[in-house]
């Protein structure tokens, strides 16, 4: 009798040892596992710093880079830029600033068009550009208005600005902009993959276009739409630029009186040396011991202001033409 209930005594101190070890196993794997994609990932977003770094330098220095039959490496539609390195490979967007809306100056009706574009309810939608509105707009002899008072009701309180904005982000604080609506969102396809969906940030900018040319090439979907162009040849225009970039606006010739705002596209020049803002933009991936691509991908971007050596912008000595206004560690490629 003592001797089963030893044997039994042993099996469950072996069963629980046994479980105790599978458990421990479990963690190492899966901590080891979560190590390296953070390590991946640490590399891949190097990868993409190094990359912007790249595309600086291919626009502060255009002369010195060309392609093998000697043209130049950027032109003026350039806008994607593909990079091998030993390590991983990065695809690098240049995105000027114009392709999208001054969130500053645009007019209601584009930016209600903008909020239904994006998805927006209608009666939401109108909550949204009332905020908008009324935070960039002064207030009635400085009084508090029906916003305000909503902002006074948070913690921590404040009130609109009544100014320009000096920051996009500050749309974050307007009563109505959701942090999906601002990042945009995600959906899946039919195979089930994620999908990224561009938010306010992709289509408004305090260094915007005020009424004058959107960047054919970059300019989002839901923008086009905002000012007037049909949401089936703005998506048209989006594949025929995903074939090859738009070189020459007689390429859009067969949509030309497919709306008012066929009128505002352009082709914008981006080149060091003219005044202007632009996103830079890069995601990269590892190059796996086999010859494939890590999943792991990693995207950054900063804000660069390009300065106007001819007038109030002085340049300093040894210092690069331009001024870097953001950075962000963590950004959604759309392409």
């Amino acid at each position: 009798m003592n001797q089963g209930t030893a044997l039994l005594a042993v099996l469950w101190l072996a069963a629980g040892l046994s479980a105790i070890a599978l458990t421990i196993a479990n963690t190492v794997r899966g901590e080891t596992e979560r190590s390296s994609t953070e390590a991946d990932g640490l590399k891949a977003y190097y990868l993409a710093a190094g990359a912007i770094d790249r595309m600086l330098l291919y626009l502060e220095k255009p002369a010195s880079f060309l392609n093998p039959d000697k043209t130049p490496l950027i032109k003026d539609y350039t806008r994607v830029l593909g990079f091998d390195f030993p390590t991983g490979v990065a695809m690098g967007e240049i995105i000027p600033e114009t392709s999208k809306l001054d969130v500053n100056t645009a007019n209601p009706k584009d930016l209600l068009n903008l909020l239904l574009a994006l998805g927006g309810d209608p009666g939401q939608a109108e909550q949204t550009l009332a905020g908008i509105l009324d935070w960039r707009g002064v207030s009635s002899g400085g009084s508090l208005t029906g916003f305000d008072q909503f902002y006074l009701s948070l913690t921590p309180s404040f009130q609109a600005r009544h100014a320009s904005l000096q920051e996009i982000e500050e749309l974050l604080l307007v009563r109505g902009v959701t942090p999906d609506l601002f990042y945009g969102s995600y959906t899946r396809d039919a195979q089930g993959q994620l999908v990224p969906h561009a938010g306010l940030r992709d289509c408004l900018s305090v260094y915007g276009s005020a009424g004058g040319g959107l960047d054919v090439n970059t300019v989002e979907p839901a923008v086009m739409q905002a000012v007037g162009i049909p949401a089936d040849v703005a998506a048209a225009i989006v594949t025929l630029r995903q074939a090859a970039p738009i070189r020459d606006m007689g390429q859009l010739a067969p949509f030309r009186n497919s709306g008012p705002g066929m009128n505002r596209l352009g082709i914008t020049r981006v080149a060091i040396g003219s005044p202007q803002a632009i996103t830079l933009r890069a995601t990269a991936q590892l190059k796996l011991s086999n010859g494939q691509l890590s999943d792991v991908r990693r995207t950054v971007s900063e804000l660069v202001m390009f300065l106007d050596p001819d007038k109030s912008q002085v340049l300093v000595a040894g210092q690069p033409p331009y001024h870097i206004l953001r950075w962000y560690q963590n950004a959604v490629a759309l392409q």
